[in-house]
């Protein structure tokens, strides 16, 4: 978050101050890193940042689907290529981990508009737009990326 708000306040004071905090509080964080939710998420939301929370772990098959064959596979691309972001449809299809972060996927794929599927993806589970969280998504999910992203996006029309 420095990084950002060294790019648009001149000072540690000035971010404090923007922040709502006494002008010292940076300086206080520099001997003694740790403070309090409430600080930091005035820090963060000045320096455009948003504080989540995240499951500090996902098991192996839990929020998955409990089965991923070709009929499901054919679901999902249907899904995908509706251009639908509804998230109650997208919560008919999967567990919000799992449909978030195939929203995450499509928001990177060119042909799917970006903003939308991300807002998406964080309504159906929070944080999965972190890289550590859809990482996670990767390792764990039966859909594999590099062959369903193509399917995708000639079923949208795209390819």
């Amino acid at each position: 978050m420095s990084k950002a708000a060294n790019g648009m306040f001149s000072t540690d004071s000035g971010w404090a101050k923007a922040s709502g905090l006494p002008k010292e509080t940076l300086s206080r964080l520099k001997r003694n890193p740790s403070c309090d939710l409430q600080t930091l998420a005035a820090l963060a939301q000045t320096a455009g940042y948003t504080l989540v929370a995240v499951p500090a772990t996902v098991q192996d098959g839990e929020h998955l689907p409990n089965a991923f064959g070709r009929e499901y596979e054919d679901d999902l691309l249907d899904l995908c290529a509706s251009g639908s972001v509804d998230p109650d449809v997208w919560r008919a299809h999967g567990p919000g981990f799992f449909m978030g972060g195939l929203a995450v996927l499509l928001a990177s794929a060119r042909g799917f508009e970006r903003e939308r599927y991300l807002r998406l993806a964080e309504t159906l589970h929070p944080g999965i737009s972190t890289p550590e969280v859809f990482a996670l998504w990767l390792k764990l999910s039966p859909l594999r990326a590099a062959r369903f992203l193509p399917m995708a996006r000639r079923r949208r029309g795209l390819a």
